[in-house]
């Protein structure tokens, strides 16, 4: 007999609540959650998929050792030994910094990617950190960490509240949202609307999000941090600036206004050509907005001035009075956060306390960029990567130059992935790990909830047991840790009561802790789960800033009251946070940090360039995230297309015809796209979205193989980076478009590698 269970959805960041229905361990359909305290019913193509993507037959269901160069199924145990035969090997003749970890961006969508990295690269002791945020977000976590002290202090727009919303390369209509977790973004748009709000959008496309707006801006790719300083720049020279509230918190507004001086609209519109005055209008109506945000993402993020955009955006709040309030910028408090403390000076934010090995690069957070990656690898040398852990990742389609990663990893002495795809990098580990479906899976959103537009807990079980043989990804990666640490054959619940043992011996003796005093072993008693994962979070629910603190507070969170509550647990809208959260080590905001000083004059020098020939911007898809869903055949097709979009001038200059075949030539290669002709972007630009290529041999994804798609990304070198995060130019670099000439459009996709 059917039966139905609830889980949320993990597929993107909107963190919505399902109502499955399951058919003899199988999911076969799925629908929106009524009740759900967030998301409330709402429900996109990705959730409604739900079914299909958990039980896709190209899933590995056992791990996979190479044995005589083939990858062949084998048990778990001979899958960890294989690890521990590799791994210890390669860190006992060349050190900790022989290794190399690579993060994808699924880690922050699970369980256990948000509670288990830590460990394996605590059991590595490697620098070498590469992650997905320096494809994407990066920039707004080193702007945090310069104003706040705490680079994981992130705002996001207070959507509910607030009475103008000015968004620069977002497209959450068709994302979902990023850095903002909102069930139903369009609907929360459509409701600002209703109430008398505006909208305004800045981007070079007519994004679905455009076209719900007031107003459009159509600027030139790259020219963010130009205009978001010409707005800085009105606001003071107007005497339009008021930090209300805030005015006491904040240092360095002085400093903004003598930098901002050089940059008026008039300034800046050649290099964004967009016109002064549209400019001027544009910080006015922010500035008497009764509360008003400006919220940007990858657009903004994945430029060459990435963070000064990405800081300019935190300026623009704070100088109209829109930071900590409701309808403004806002901090949310997630159930297994920290709790907060009282105000008081920290230790600030540092960048490059080291340098990558070949180029020198800066960590940003205790990450090097991605870019670097491949030739951390391919460079002889003490301290040359040997072995690298992939975990959730597909960085050869992700980041740039792929042709040269997916060459450097297959000339590793030793690789590991954990994946439940034989991919693109996956296909060259020496062992690979697949994680259960995601319905065999429990799922809390530690990542999201603290990025929600309201304070909520929700929590879901797995709603169908393991198969035989199956290890839950709590398991795997704790035995991977084990295994890094040369530790294989222990028991990996022993990774989880180390922390919970070390969380509590703090506790304790923290006067400001609602357990201080009391004995580590009796409270470690108290914590209920059916593994030690869960312990481990009813601990952070109980210690948490809705907690029950171990009997403190006895209407508090914790993992019982939780399981009592199927649909989650609301626990309201977002309230003022500053200056509890500041970690800098003036215990202000500080607005203008030594770093983004020193970046100004690079962005001062760009005033007066002038752009040749076409850009190139990404785009998202509703119906994929990333690299992960072009397996999944309710996903392909219909406007989940690798296309390249061309706007008709500039098709008519280039002799290029819809469905015609387009030559695309960047810094490192050039791929042959579908041509795709559209007044959805503006003369100048061409659009090609991300994550696709999936044309490697060796591969099992037959659905995303039959139609590879050309990878964007392979048309970078790698050396086009935002210097103070790291963070690839994956957005507004320059390329070249011609007819493909004999080339036919069913070849296009299939990446062509013309440089290096």
């Amino acid at each position: 007999m059917p039966r139905t269970a609830l889980r949320i959805c993990p597929l993107c960041e909107a963190t919505c609540g399902l109502t499955l229905t399951i058919e003899a361990d199988r999911v076969t359909g799925a629908r929106g959650d009524r009740e759900d305290v967030f998301s409330k019913g709402f429900i996109c193509p990705k959730g409604a998929a739900f079914g299909e993507l958990d039980s896709d037959p190209d899933r590995l269901t056992r791990p996979l050792v190479r044995k005589d160069g083939e990858l062949r199924e084998a048990s778990w145990d001979e899958a960890f030994a294989a690890v521990a035969a590799g791994l210890r090997p390669v860190i006992e003749e060349y050190g900790p910094q022989a290794t190399a970890v690579y993060l994808g961006n699924p880690n922050v969508h699970t369980i256990a990617g948000a509670l288990y990295p830590s460990a394996v690269l605590a059991a590595l002791r490697t620098r070498n950190v590469f992650t997905a945020s320096t494809l994407d977000q990066m920039p707004k976590h080193v702007s945090s960490g310069l104003l706040y002290g705490d680079p994981l202090a992130l705002p996001v727009p207070d959507l509910d509240r607030t009475d103008h919303l000015l968004m620069i390369g977002a497209n959450p209509v068709e994302s979902n949202g990023s850095l903002c977790t909102a069930p139903d973004f369009p609907g929360r748009l459509k409701a600002l609307r209703r109430r008398g709000g505006r909208l305004t959008v800045i981007d070079p496309r007519r994004t679905r999000t455009a076209k719900l707006a007031d107003r459009h801006v159509v600027i030139r790719p790259g020219g963010d941090a130009l205009l978001l300083f010409a707005m800085v720049n009105v606001l003071f020279a107007e005497k339009l600036v008021d930090l209300g509230a805030a005015a006491e918190q904040v240092s360095g507004v002085d400093e903004v206004r003598a930098l901002a001086a050089d940059f008026t609209p008039e300034a800046v519109t050649g290099a964004c050509e967009v016109p002064a005055e549209e400019i001027r209008t544009l910080a006015r109506e922010l500035a008497a907005a009764p509360s008003a945000v400006v919220y940007g993402r990858v657009g903004s993020s994945t430029v060459e001035f990435g963070t000064l955009g990405s800081w300019l955006i935190d300026v623009l709040n704070i100088l109209t009075g829109n930071l900590d309030r409701p309808g403004g910028m806002m901090f949310p408090l997630s159930a297994t956060a920290r709790a907060p403390r009282p105000a008081a000076p920290g230790e600030g934010f540092a960048l490059g306390r080291w340098r990558s090995r070949v180029s020198g690069h800066p960590e940003a957070k205790s990450e090097l960029p991605t870019a670097a990656l491949a030739e951390e690898i391919e460079t002889p040398g003490e301290g040359q990567v040997r072995a690298v852990l992939t975990i959730a990742g597909n960085p050869v389609l992700s980041a740039p130059d792929g042709a040269r990663l997916d060459r450097a990893l297959a000339g590793l002495d030793f690789m590991v992935s954990v994946d439940p795809y034989l991919n693109a990098p996956s296909r060259h580990a020496h062992v690979v790990l697949p994680p259960p479906p995601p319905s065999r899976s429990a799922h809390l959103d530690f990542s999201f909830n603290a990025l929600a537009v309201r304070n909520q807990i929700r929590y879901s079980r797995p709603v169908i047991a393991l198969a035989e043989g199956q290890l839950d990804e709590p398991a795997i990666l704790a035995r991977l840790a084990l295994c890094a640490g040369g530790r294989e054959g222990v028991e990996p619940s022993t990774v989880d009561e180390s922390v919970i043992g070390r969380t509590l011996g703090k506790a304790v003796a923290d006067p400001l802790s609602p357990v201080l005093g009391r004995q580590p072993a009796e409270l470690a008693a108290q914590l209920t789960g059916e593994s030690s994962t869960e312990r481990r979070i009813d601990l952070m629910l109980r210690l948490g800033p809705y907690g029950d603190g171990f009997g403190a507070d006895p209407e508090g969170l914790s993992l019982a009251r939780l399981l009592a509550h199927p649909h989650g647990i609301d626990l309201g809208p977002l309230r003022s946070r500053v200056p509890e959260l500041l970690r800098t080590v003036s215990g202000k905001v500080e607005l203008c940090p030594e770093p983004i000083l020193a970046e100004v004059p690079r962005l001062r020098g760009s005033l007066t360039a002038r752009p040749d020939g076409l850009v190139l911007v990404g785009r998202r898809h509703l119906r994929s995230n990333n690299s992960w869903m072009h397996n999944i055949p309710a996903l392909s097709g219909g406007s989940n297309r690798c296309t390249l979009h061309v706007h008709p001038q500039d098709a008519a200059r280039l002799g290029l015809a819809d469905a015609g075949t387009a030559r695309v030539t960047g810094d490192g290669g050039e791929v042959l796209a579908r041509v795709e002709v559209t007044d959805g972007v503006r003369p100048g630009v061409v659009s090609l979205p991300h994550g696709w290529g999936h044309d490697r041999t060796g591969t099992r994804m037959a659905v995303a193989e039959a139609d590879p798609g050309a990878n964007v990304n392979q048309l970078l070198d790698g050396s086009r980076l935002d210097p103070l995060s790291g963070t690839s130019v994956l957005n507004g670099f320059p390329v070249r478009v011609a007819a493909a000439g004999g080339a036919s459009a069913a070849a296009a996709g299939a990446s062509v590698v013309t440089h290096g």
